[in-house]
């Protein structure tokens, strides 16, 4: 896909905030294990880049996907995972359908902040016992009057410990698990960063092997009064409203992290050019040129069918199949690649502050989070008819 001069200067304007704004506090960042997201969304909305896609009358640009997958790439600049999977949440994962379904009031109150930065979003899908298997949830909201009330857990939740608002997928009504839920918007707080919203409670923060920097959390919610006019679109059509926003989701966790696993190669060379072995550099060694060479490859072509994918997906087309394939490399990529890396930087790869020791740890959860491994393959081989039974489309 050809890059416009727009485009390259969004990636330059985010780059330059990020070595201004985040990259000297990463490490800070680490070790409280949670960044200041209102500071730095506010930072971002000032720019212009958390509404690259949505709607101009609520303060967006209303520029195509690739410009959202130009801003994913140049993400990977962040030396940590746990902040840029934080700012996608905020712009890919819990935003999409509130643009496309939601009404004036719901974009105009809960859309236009989070634009602007001056609201911190979260989305609600994964619960204990429903991760990738999305079908499965059984947070509920019965009727009252013109109202919801909510009950249930949520499990998972990027941004959660912060967030003013969350995009929940809910069920609804009785009947067929993909026909009986819906996308609520649930105000967590009274106003940004003020007091919770009464019947949810923060059960905690989860910690984590890697993405430090990103809180997660458990949450509970007890018959917590949202007015249905906070329910997105239809009622009942929220399952579907969620797997069209994992298109965007998946695509987004792709390109994320072209930048990052360069990074970690390119790292790794210069480390291999000044690591003396056996009198010669370490990079003398065929072997480490070789796996260099070709882990390069592999991230080349993961470039290759992320941006093909875009490209198809800004053109309207139903990119299902390919996302899906993207997101099932990127997982694999993320996990071998650090791996490999940090193999070659001996004893020092495996200190806690190496920053390829942190992509390590981040790395994993790109296998697991947005969809499982074993999902994406499920989802190819329905569309390649090789499924017997159908594969769930989460």
């Amino acid at each position: 896909m050809q890059l416009t001069h727009e485009h390259l200067e969004i990636a330059r304007t985010l780059k330059r905030f990020i070595d201004e704004q985040i990259n000297p506090h990463v490490d800070e960042w680490e070790a409280a294990e949670m960044f200041p997201a209102h500071q730095v969304f506010k930072g971002l909305g000032q720019l212009g880049l958390l509404g690259l896609t949505k709607p101009v009358e609520y303060g967006g640009a209303g520029l195509d996907y690739s410009f959202a997958m130009t801003m994913a790439e140049a993400l990977g600049h962040i030396e940590c995972g746990g902040v840029p999977m934080a700012i996608g949440v905020q712009t890919d994962m819990a935003t999409p359908a509130l643009a496309r379904w939601g009404s004036d009031e719901l974009r105009r109150d809960f859309l236009a902040p989070a634009i602007a930065g001056d609201a911190v979003a979260c989305i609600g899908v994964s619960e204990p016992g429903a991760g990738s298997d999305v079908a499965g949830i059984q947070a509920r909201a019965h009727k009252d009057g013109d109202d919801y009330l909510i009950t249930g857990q949520k499990m998972w939740i990027t941004n959660s410990l912060q967030a003013d608002w969350m995009c929940m997928l809910v069920n609804t009504s009785e009947g067929p698990v993909h026909k009986n839920k819906s996308l609520v918007i649930v105000p967590m707080r009274d106003g940004p960063g003020g007091k919770l919203t009464p019947g949810i409670e923060l059960a905690g923060k989860i910690r984590k092997i890697g993405m430090n920097s990103s809180d997660t959390g458990l949450i509970y919610f007890d018959q917590v009064r949202v007015p249905q006019r906070y329910r997105i679109g239809q009622e009942g059509q929220g399952f579907i409203y969620q797997m069209q926003q994992f298109q965007e989701e998946r695509l987004w966790a792709a390109a994320s992290c072209l930048q990052s696993l360069t990074n970690c190669i390119q790292w790794t060379i210069d480390w291999a050019q000044e690591r003396k072995l056996f009198g010669a550099s370490l990079a003398d060694q065929q072997w480490v040129q070789f796996k260099l060479a070709e882990l390069k490859t592999e991230v080349e072509s993961l470039r290759a069918l992320t941006w093909r994918a875009c490209e198809l997906y800004v053109g309207g087309q139903d990119v299902l199949e390919l996302a899906s394939m993207a997101k099932l490399k990127a997982g694999r990529l993320n996990r071998i690649v650090p791996d490999t890396c940090l193999q070659f930087w001996g004893g020092m790869g495996f200190t806690w502050d190496n920053k390829i020791s942190r992509m390590y740890r981040d790395g994993r959860l790109a296998s697991i989070g947005g969809g499982a491994d074993e999902v994406m393959l499920g989802i190819v081989a329905r569309i390649m008819g090789v499924a017997k039974k159908p594969a769930p489309r989460a």
